[in-house]
């Protein structure tokens, strides 16, 4: 029963999070949305399993994937942050203020991969579902991972619009999520 609440109320938090985006029909809200969801519902199932067998292969994987994706996602929001020039007095509600950059950063972790902040979820998603190994904790992480996944691709589209032919050359010498590889 406080499973259910748990996930109701952190629900009901990225619904309010994601509301405009949402609302104003952003194509990357809809599937980041879901997202969320994924990663919320792997949290909840196996919040009671982060420690036990500490010192097992999954749990340690799980843990250089969670401190992977926290380092990830504390230096992407920095870097973007500084470069990204982000300019509240962009009129798009449907964007949280850290997404309103005028300028493509292409420095930090962004040099190699284009969606560093995405990867860390990614990261995350797999480290979460690691900590309890079962048919709903990998299709959980599998629906996050789709949802980032066209998160991104939409992402990409509207980046292109708005960055043009700067941004078509960063896609060409850069990836999507892990450098050099995806």
């Amino acid at each position: 029963m406080l499973e259910l609440a748990i996930f109701l109320l952190g629900s009901l938090g990225f619904i309010f999070l994601s509301r405009r985006a949402l609302k104003e029909h952003h194509l990357y809200g809809f599937p980041r949305f879901f997202a969320f969801e994924a990663i919320l519902g792997l949290v909840v199932l196996n919040g009671g399993d982060w420690f036990t067998r500490p010192f097992s292969l999954p749990q340690l994987l799980s843990w250089l994937l969670l401190l992977g994706s926290a380092y990830l996602a504390i230096y992407s929001f920095r870097v973007l942050r500084v470069y990204g020039v982000p300019d509240s007095s962009i009129q798009d509600s449907g964007k949280l203020e850290f997404e309103k950059t005028t300028h493509l950063v292409t420095k930090g972790p962004y040099r190699l991969i284009r969606h560093p902040l995405y990867a860390s979820l990614l990261f995350l998603t797999w480290g979460i579902a690691l900590k309890q190994i079962n048919l709903v904790s990998m299709m959980l992480a599998i629906i996050a991972s789709l949802a980032l996944f066209l998160t991104a691709v939409y992402e990409e589209r509207e980046n292109l619009i708005k960055f043009g032919d700067e941004y078509a050359g960063y896609v060409q010498h850069s990836k999507r999520f892990i450098p050099y590889i995806f």
